[in-house]
């Protein structure tokens, strides 16, 4: 099954809309989804090298409108829309606990979740239901999203066909591995904030 999913994903990235799925992937994960764009990014510069830096710069597009709609929800549909969703992660109860601080130091936060697997989207509500300066906000969104999706995309133009042989070899260790690291975001949402 992981290989006709990872066969599928290869080919999705090869076809005539797949841009606009990687914009409505990366604007979403950003905000309430909980799979991050990576999927679709990487096998699409895997496909299309040459176009590395368009890729890139369509994730971080989506990617950062998706942040500022995260942050809208947080801001004016707080209870109505955020408050359920940080409840999904289990956040409800500490958000109180944790606005004041997170207002100090709110933006390394959001830098961090912007660079890592760490699920994003809960810092992009939470920065706005605590009132985060949202110039700050902002700011460290474009960098980290910039930073994380150029990055990779660069690297594997560069790099592609090796680490392409090497996904195809190890896909069921790289996808565990993948497993461990989202599922660690969420348990550092969990028990960190």
């Amino acid at each position: 099954m992981l290989r006709r999913l990872y066969n599928w994903t290869m080919s999705l990235a090869g076809q005539r809309n797949a841009e606009g799925v990687l914009f409505g992937v990366s604007f979403a994960e950003s905000s309430f989804f909980p799979i991050p764009p990576d999927v679709l990014m990487i096998p699409m510069v895997i496909a299309r090298p040459a176009q590395w830096f368009r890729i890139a710069l369509i994730c971080t597009l989506g990617s950062i409108l998706g942040a500022i709609a995260g942050y809208l929800i947080g801001m004016f549909l707080f209870e109505q829309v955020a408050q359920p969703i940080l409840s999904f992660y289990g956040k409800q109860d500490s958000f109180d606990k944790v606005a004041g601080w997170y207002n100090s130091w709110g933006g390394w936060g959001v830098l961090f979740a912007a660079i890592t697997p760490f699920p994003y989207k809960v810092l992009t509500i939470f920065s706005g239901a605590t009132g985060l300066n949202f110039g700050i906000f902002l700011l460290v969104s474009i960098i980290g999203r910039s930073f994380r999706f150029f990055l990779i995309a660069w690297l594997l133009s560069r790099y592609g066909a090796p680490i392409r042989d090497f996904i195809e070899k190890y896909l069921g260790l790289l996808f565990t591995l993948f497993v461990i690291l989202l599922a660690g975001g969420f348990y550092l949402v969990k028990f960190v904030f």
